[in-house]
């Protein structure tokens, strides 16, 4: 008898899930997150070589909130699920580095006390006298505190605030000024002897480019900019190269899945680490889908485009939801898969070349995951398989 025919997308931890098993990923601090539609697994690398992990049950929110499988709606829910999940990895990941670098502090300072020595009373003879003195220190209380937990969702609160900031409201301030000095915005009334403070108002209080379409595309490719000089810059920083390095082991280890491999590093260093419908071409096409939807804007108050341009952020994300769930078909235009196109291209930014132990934990990853779905994974990877993958 052959075998049953099943189809499997990998989706990225932004894109959510549809088919009948979906495999998301997450780089984090030194280990990744797998995510299938019932679990998820997270595992991470400590400084002695070992790996911890832990995997839990995921709820079935779109089955309890059938409007949660809506098209459009779906993409909105997904990234605000996705990001609750991104969060949770990311602290454990967090406590993980904590602990270890505790108990790599904790060592050394047990093996400079062992070093000390100290001299006996009534004798000259060294080899006598030099005796290792072991001291047992206080363990630390592990308590937790409530200012950690406040601070965890300050930082939150403050990572959105910022977002805000540089990807809306300093890519259209900055657009209307530079407009205002080319010619192609109609200049703001200023009262002779106004103070600085109200001229630079009136600069970026109005918007009343000559061209609304022109206006939202020079202020898309500014957004762009930004989100392009931010992961460059960021790329250099030590400790965020390392993450990349484990998003690139996510991608090679899902396509070592979806190519009905084994789930080995060996299998896996073969693969790309560049993946055509990664979570990367799902942020440029948010920046896409902005630029045409935010052209039907017309405001003339500075004010009224920044809060209609927040609000409209989850229809945007819905959107670029359902362009790049079409763009992974067969059948998909050209223009559907040009689109991701530059998302393929940031991916040699994003994702840098993994080793041999980093792909290994990305593979512990997603099998701990796939230990609770409630079907046969060995089975599932036996059997002929269609591929929709985003990762």
């Amino acid at each position: 008898m052959k075998n049953k025919h099943r189809k499997i997308t990998f989706l990225n931890l932004f894109l959510g899930l549809q088919k009948d098993l979906i495999v998301g990923g997450q780089a984090v601090m030194e280990g990744v997150m797998m995510r299938t539609p019932s679990a998820y697994a997270i595992a991470c690398r400590k400084s002695d070589g070992s790996i911890v992990h832990t995997s839990e049950v995921l709820p079935k929110w779109s089955d309890k909130y059938k409007w949660m499988n809506l098209p459009v709606l779906r993409g909105g829910a997904t990234l605000i699920q996705s990001m609750a999940l991104g969060i949770k990895a990311l602290n454990f990941s967090a406590a993980v580095a904590h602990d270890d670098m505790e108990a790599q502090e904790a060592k050394e300072k047990l093996k400079t006390l062992e070093m000390q020595t100290v001299f006996a009373e009534g004798t000259t003879d060294e080899n006598f006298t030099k005796a290792p003195v072991k001291i047992t220190m206080p363990e630390e209380s592990k308590a937790k505190k409530p200012a950690q937990a406040a601070g965890a969702v300050g930082s939150i609160i403050f990572a959105l605030f910022f977002n805000v900031l540089l990807f809306i409201v300093a890519p259209l301030v900055l657009t209307n000024v530079l407009f205002i000095a080319l010619g192609w915005a109609a200049p703001p009334e200023v009262a002779l002897g106004a103070s600085w403070f109200e001229t630079m108002k009136a600069y970026v209080w109005e918007i009343k480019p000559t061209s609304w379409v022109a206006f939202n595309l020079i202020d898309g490719l500014v957004r762009m900019l930004f989100f392009v000089v931010m992961i460059f810059s960021m790329s250099y920083l030590k400790d965020i190269r390392r993450i990349f390095e484990y998003h690139g082991a996510e991608h090679k280890t899902v396509f070592t899945w979806e190519k009905d491999l084994d789930l080995t590093a060996a299998n896996a260093k073969l693969q790309k680490r560049q993946h055509p419908r990664c979570g990367t071409s799902f942020l440029m096409v948010v920046m896409l889908v902005a630029i045409v939807l935010f052209s039907v804007i017309k405001f003339d108050a500075l004010w009224l485009n920044l809060v209609v341009r927040i609000a409209l952020m989850p229809l945007v994300a819905g959107l670029s939801y359902e362009i790049i769930r079409y763009a992974a078909k067969k059948e998909s235009s050209a223009i559907f898969k040009f689109m991701t196109l530059p998302g393929l291209w940031l991916q040699n930014i994003t994702t840098q070349e993994p080793d041999g132990e980093q792909l290994e934990v990305a593979i512990k990853a997603l099998k701990e995951s796939l230990k609770l779905e409630p079907i046969d994974a060995e089975e599932v990877s036996a059997n002929h398989r269609e591929l929709e993958v985003v990762v």
